[in-house]
């Protein structure tokens, strides 16, 4: 489990593609403090396996389902990267609950500034308007930000103050990126309970 609070942004330094996987290596500082082969690891809001770490960098497989259902398979070498570690049990509890299972890809509308803030306007499936309401939690891209507003049909906005944009590959989007979107799991259970 995850909570969406940035650790650090890492950089894709190699892709190579063998025996049906898509192997991605990132460079990075922080995160790798306790990682080993095993341990797993939020890239971009998505919970992958490091294969193997270095002083410097880790690698880890992208199946055909990850590069189907994220944005991973967008990824090219020099891209920037979300990296957050599974949370400790006797951490604090900095964001919301976030699993690193991707529900779908959305795509920047605009990302503009508005005084010391950024509005990041962010488009998503029609059928998935269902999750996402006025003042509740959404992960994008594994950061975890509260929906500021619903403007139109399936775009929401969310305001970055400067230190997530300075401190997350927020600081690279562009209109028309695509960004990985999870919902708030508590959403997911209470209509799967309703329904039955």
């Amino acid at each position: 489990m995850f909570t969406g609070i940035i650790e650090e942004v890492g950089e894709i330094v190699g892709l190579d593609e063998a025996g049906g996987f898509r192997t991605i290596r990132v460079r990075a500082r922080a995160v790798l403090d306790d990682m080993k082969a095993g341990s797993s690891i939020a890239v971009n809001g998505v919970c992958l396996t490091a294969t193997t770490v270095t002083p410097d960098v880790f690698t880890a497989d992208l199946s055909h389902e990850t590069l189907d259902r994220t944005s991973l398979g967008r990824l090219n070498k020099g891209s920037i990267v979300n990296l957050e570690r599974p949370m400790r049990a006797d951490a604090r509890f900095g964001g919301h609950i976030v699993q690193g299972h991707v529900d779908g890809v959305g795509q920047i509308r605009g990302f503009d500034r508005h005084g010391g803030n950024w509005d990041l306007e962010v488009e998503y499936a029609a059928p998935d308007s269902r999750y996402i309401v006025e003042k509740g939690s959404i992960a994008v891209d594994g950061i975890s930000l509260t929906v500021a507003a619903l403007r139109g049909p399936n775009v929401f906005s969310a305001a970055i103050i400067p230190h997530t944009l300075d401190n997350t590959n927020l600081r690279t989007a562009r209109p028309g990126d695509p960004v990985n979107l999870e919902f708030d799991v508590l959403a997911k259970y209470v209509e799967n309970l309703i329904r039955r």
